[in-house]
């Protein structure tokens, strides 16, 4: 089944409370970050790249802001926020060289929230740089079946599907599902240089919220 995609309505998105804005320059995201456990580890192994971790649940951001301040990495930045409002607030068109979704809620009774189900997802990619990517990683194979179609489908964005390392351990949930004997995959998308969306000139709302809102509904 291909989901019905809306127009997502960046205009309608509050700032997180205490909304920092950020520079505009090249930054790796990680969306729903829980403790930390990949952050830390990329942050440590690519003193290179800006990361900035986003987790929404408080106790979860508070441990990995604890761990933080204990492995001290100047390219990593803890926030707490939901995602969807801080992306619209905070982030550049092609600004971002890599999101990170790693294990993320399926949404068992809610299809429409799934990232590629979702409206927003459009307004992700805009904030990807050409030819950087999303990688989306699931013990769940529906998850990682329907978001394949998805891409070919609607977004209509090149992929390649890998299957994750028995020794792998990015994220507390991924040590968990790989002990039990689950297949763990990942999908890594890629932008097209030539790829368009409809956000590609839409700057971000730095704490502010206009409430001017395209109504269009067309599906991408």
């Amino acid at each position: 089944m291909i989901m019905p995609i809306r127009q997502f309505q960046a205009q309608r998105m509050h700032a997180p409370r205490d909304f920092q804005p950020i520079e505009n320059k090249p930054v790796c995201v990680e969306i729903g970050a829980g403790k930390g456990k990949h952050a830390l580890l990329f942050s440590g192994q690519h003193p290179d790249l800006q990361l900035i971790a986003v987790e929404r649940t408080r106790e979860k951001f508070v441990a990995m802001q604890k761990q933080h301040q204990l492995e001290g990495q100047a390219n990593l930045t803890p926030i707490h926020a939901d995602a969807l409002p801080w992306v619209v607030h905070a982030l550049y068109p092609q600004q971002v060289q890599q999101f990170f979704i790693l294990y993320p809620n399926p949404e068992p009774h809610n299809p429409a929230q799934r990232w590629l189900n979702m409206p927003f997802f459009e307004f992700l990619i805009s904030r990807l740089q050409p030819n950087a990517t999303v990688t989306l990683a699931s013990n769940i194979p529906e998850y990682i079946a329907e978001a394949e179609q998805q891409l070919k489908n609607v977004w209509k964005l090149p992929y390649e599907k890998q299957v994750i390392a028995q020794d792998s351990a990015r994220t507390h949930f991924e040590i968990k599902y790989l002990e039990r004997g689950e297949l763990c995959q990942q999908l890594i998308i890629q932008k097209p240089e030539t790829y368009t969306t409809r956000f590609d000139d839409f700057q971000p709302l730095n704490g502010q919220n206009t409430q001017t809102v395209d109504e269009s509904n067309d599906a991408r």
